[in-house]
């Protein structure tokens, strides 16, 4: 049986809600004897498999227990592991790992490879109808690493996390002292792969907030959640702080709550979750400031679009569209990034968000909180590309570019009177969100401090809407 007493154990005791796990396939051992796997314990094959509750909800869970056979992945491990996505997969509800673990069996060689191959295929089958989550407590290399990528949030420890498909003494040119590409650091800001780096306690925390506000599958249920917060509750300094789209969120979310997810990645584009009345909504959002706690400015970025935000705000859109997760985007952007890693990938990645963007069939409403000028505005989920509504605050500007830019385009022999003059007359004529509202693309002009309220009849009216879509496998980008 497994040991009650291993780090395994009681991650598991600490995630869920108290006496509510039960555990499957406590019994098995490893089938192989080889190489004298026969004279060591094994309690478990190496992984603790089963189900509980959190907050209530239902959810599947396997922990690799790095105390036995240093958690590596054999034949019976990887099939408890299978196992645990047959059942979850039955009855609807998230799967929750925790990655500790040496890689494959070097004793059970193909059946051990075999077995991940196994996973693999249950987590390609499981995605997109059931939410998975890992977290990596320990080491997580080779093909392992593989796993998390797969699953939809994946969480690390910042201390002893290691996750890596090559180590970084095996790169060329690196050492691990000159850039450990395996460190939650690297992770979670240069590859995307992790949506919070922190503490095992703030691991787990985060995990049980998360789940209450997911769908335990992809039936088409929207949640709710009672809230006693007022629905039309005034929004504090919106329009002074809408270069943060964290406050944004934050301010605008049923109590004031903000799930954000990739935070280290890609900063200048936000992704998460609020409520809003009770609902879960998902967010996308430009932001050009990050402030702390005592609204002091951390850092800024420009306005514009670059790549890693792009595919960030993508991946966000399709997991939402997915598990029928209204979306909310917030738009604050000028143009495209301008350097040469932006003209390697960002035209691909804007394509990919475009196509998310257009096929998503969840309620989506759009709000302009600054600029919206160009072909970047209108692939932040204008109305062209399919947003059900469109909003805007008075200030923001809506159009080709910005006004003291379009004169001097216009007129490029003017002198400086005739350039402001023409800038002022651009900006009113081409440029304002109600000139935008005018002409149909803006559907309602809203103040800062009632946004709230407008999102959530928005979303309230939107609730049974219904799309039927050509036929398709899938997109082709």
């Amino acid at each position: 049986m497994s040991n009650k007493d291993s780090l395994a154990a009681q991650r598991l005791a600490r995630l869920l809600d108290q006496n509510s796990f039960v555990e499957l396939g406590s019994l098995v051992t490893a089938r192989s004897t080889d190489f004298n796997l026969k004279d060591q314990a094994e309690p478990s094959d190496g992984v603790i498999t089963g189900h509980g509750l959190i907050d209530g909800n239902l959810v599947f869970v396997y922990s690799q227990d790095v105390s036995v056979l240093n958690g590596t992945i054999g034949e019976m491990h990887a099939r408890k592991i299978a196992g645990v996505y047959d059942m979850a997969m039955k009855m609807g509800a998230p799967v929750i790992g925790f990655l500790d673990c040496a890689g494959i069996r070097l004793q059970e060689s193909v059946d051990a490879l075999s077995g991940l191959g196994k996973i693999y295929r249950k987590m390609a089958q499981a995605s997109g109808v059931i939410p998975q989550i890992a977290a990596v407590f320990g080491e997580c290399g080779g093909g392992l690493s593989v796993v998390p990528a797969m699953c939809d949030f994946c969480f690390m420890e910042e201390e002893h996390g290691k996750l890596f498909l090559n180590s970084p003494n095996a790169i060329e040119g690196n050492h691990v002292d000159k850039c450990d590409t395996s460190a939650a650091k690297f992770q979670s800001e240069e590859t995307g792969n992790i949506d919070l780096a922190g503490t095992e306690d703030e691991i787990l925390t985060a995990i049980r907030t998360l789940i209450p506000m997911l769908p335990d599958n992809n039936s088409g249920k929207q949640l709710d959640a009672p809230t006693a917060d007022d629905l039309n509750r005034a929004c504090q300094s919106m329009d002074v702080m809408k270069g943060d789209a964290r406050y944004l969120a934050a301010e605008l979310s049923d109590d004031h709550v903000f799930f954000e997810t990739k935070k280290d990645f890609a900063k200048g584009m936000v992704t998460g979750f609020i409520r809003l009345n009770g609902t879960t909504v998902g967010l996308v959002a430009n932001t050009t400031e990050i402030h702390d706690g005592t609204g002091e400015k951390t850092d800024s970025f420009d306005a514009v679009l670059n790549a890693r935000g792009v595919e960030k705000a993508a991946s966000f859109v399709n997991f939402c569209d997915a598990f029928e997760i209204p979306v909310l985007t917030l738009v604050n952007t000028k143009g495209f990034c301008n350097c040469m890693c932006a003209e390697k990938r960002l035209a691909r990645e804007l394509g990919a968000l475009t196509v998310a963007y257009a096929n998503a069939t969840v309620p989506k409403v759009t709000l302009v909180v600054g600029e919206a000028y160009g072909s970047a505005g209108v692939l932040m989920a204008s109305k062209q590309i399919g947003a059900d509504l469109v909003y805007a605050w008075p200030s923001a500007k809506i159009g080709m570019m910005a006004a003291d830019l379009a004169a001097k385009i216009m007129y490029p022999d003017a002198d400086a009177a005739t350039l402001s003059e023409k800038a002022k007359e651009y900006d009113a004529l081409q440029d304002s969100a109600l000139t935008a509202a005018k002409r149909g693309y803006v559907d309602l002009l809203v103040e800062p401090q009632d946004t709230r309220k407008y999102l959530i009849d928005a979303f309230e009216m939107l609730y049974t809407k219904r799309m039927d879509v050509p036929f398709k496998k899938h997109s082709a980008k």
